[in-house]
């Protein structure tokens, strides 16, 4: 059940992301996203310039007249968000967390699906598998995915990528589009294994969120920091050059370790960052990869 500030948040969002999606990038989205192949419609009357191969002999040699088969492209597909709700998700320093971020990023793929009759489903995750809501179709459904996204209070802090890319390859059978949104913010050799393994049987997309201060840290003398997710606290100096450069150092490490996973993964990526448009960033990858299918 919706209370009324649920209602509200959810039309505001609802509105929003509908009106971004029909004038930035459906077209965009349709482009990338088609459906696997042709699937039989009907028999016709064949007409002049018909292709012969075409031909339905068996309806042909039944009828006495020729007539042709008619081919419709299979559009439904499947669209999963795999969204990762751990604690880290809740920082932001700019504008937003990361979590609202993700929010709207989810509820404007869920619209972009539903316009083009394709079915999507929600699964959250930390350090297990937090919630399930199935691939379906329908404004309802879509507005339940976006109250889900809205409330999702995850029960532990830490994140387990791999468990969550387990289950959705147990509960999806068939082929199915996966954005994979979270920070990745810990070591990529968790997972990598089983994400190669999943973007063999579905086409897999990276979408990473990130806040400007996870990279580079101003001079802000001695202050008390806390690992979001081990609890874990201690000081550090910020005045300090070396350990500004050491920190900016790490952090592009590790985003450098999770981009060679992903491209040894074939796993496409998104990079946003809170401070950014999405949509623009949304819009430029969908017409990059069509252009290049």
């Amino acid at each position: 059940m919706f209370n009324s500030a649920d209602l509200r948040r959810i039309r505001l969002i609802e509105l929003r992301t509908k009106k971004l999606v029909n004038e930035s990038f459906a077209g965009a989205y349709h482009a990338v996203f088609k459906g696997r192949g042709i699937a039989f419609d009907s028999v016709r009357a064949y007409e002049p310039g018909d292709d012969v191969r075409d031909i339905d002999w068996n309806v042909t040699a039944r009828t006495g007249h020729p007539h042709v088969k008619r081919y419709i492209e299979e559009r439904e597909l499947t669209v999963m968000l795999l969204l990762d709700t751990s604690a880290s998700i809740m920082f932001g320093t700019v504008e937003r967390e990361k979590r609202d971020l993700a929010v709207e990023l989810g509820a404007t793929l869920a619209f972009a699906a539903l316009s083009n009759n394709d079915k999507v489903g929600l699964m959250t995750f930390s350090n297990e598998v937090e919630h399930y809501l199935p691939p379906r179709k329908g404004r309802n459904h879509a507005l339940r995915l976006i109250r889900d996204l809205l409330v999702a209070k995850p029960e532990l802090s830490g994140t387990n990528i791999t468990l969550a890319l387990q289950m959705i390859n147990k509960v999806l059978n068939r082929h199915a589009i996966i954005f994979l949104i979270s920070d990745f913010l810990f070591p990529s050799n968790t997972y990598e294994r089983e994400l190669m393994r999943t973007s063999q049987q579905h086409d897999v997309i990276a979408i990473t969120l990130s806040d400007p201060l996870e990279l580079r840290w101003p001079d802000a003398g001695l202050v008390a920091v806390q690992d979001a997710e081990s609890g874990q606290s201690m000081w550090v100096d910020s005045a300090s050059r070396r350990w500004r450069r050491e920190f900016t150092h790490r952090a592009r490490q590790l985003q450098m370790e999770r981009d060679a996973a992903l491209m040894r993964a074939r796993v496409d990526r998104i990079d946003l960052t809170v401070n950014i448009d999405y949509v623009k960033a949304l819009r430029m990858f969908f017409q990059r990869r069509a252009s290049r299918q």
